[in-house]
């Protein structure tokens, strides 16, 4: 990367919104899984493990930043999927099995996408989909960051 490509990617972080990094941290935790996946049919063990290693570090980071207390039920599996991507990624490493890191870059789009829907809810975008509680009545659930 040069001067001006550094300077442009820092002020997009700088500037960006808690919601935005977190699908730039997802758009980079895809592109990472593929570069290994690039690599593994290249027979580059060296640039599999590195890619593989930048990939585990942001999961690791999603998995550490979960909020038990205020997620519930939803941080709880989200911790189940990230400590399941880690384990994956960890045997991709070991073993080169393309099939597991292609699982792993499903569950991270489909995470992905889950998160671009409940921003686009929670900035008004689309409305909520409705939810029925247990006397039946149908209500609209909230959705904060």
């Amino acid at each position: 990367m040069n001067a001006y490509s550094n300077q442009y990617h820092n002020n997009q972080v700088m500037t960006a919104s808690p919601e935005q990094i977190l699908i730039m941290l997802y758009d980079g935790a895809i592109r990472f899984v593929r570069q290994a996946g690039q690599a593994i049919e290249d027979l580059r063990p060296a640039d599999k493990s590195v890619a593989i290693g930048k990939a585990m570090a942001i999961v690791t980071e999603f998995s550490n930043t979960l909020n038990f207390e205020a997620g519930g039920a939803i941080a709880d599996d989200l911790y189940r999927l990230y400590d399941f991507a880690i384990r994956e990624l960890s045997a991709v490493n070991a073993r080169g099995d393309i099939k597991r890191l292609q699982g792993v870059e499903q569950i991270l789009l489909n995470l992905r996408e889950g998160f671009v829907g409940a921003i686009e809810i929670n900035r008004g975008k689309v409305q909520a989909p409705p939810s029925v509680t247990d006397n039946g009545e149908i209500k609209r659930m909230a959705v904060s960051f």
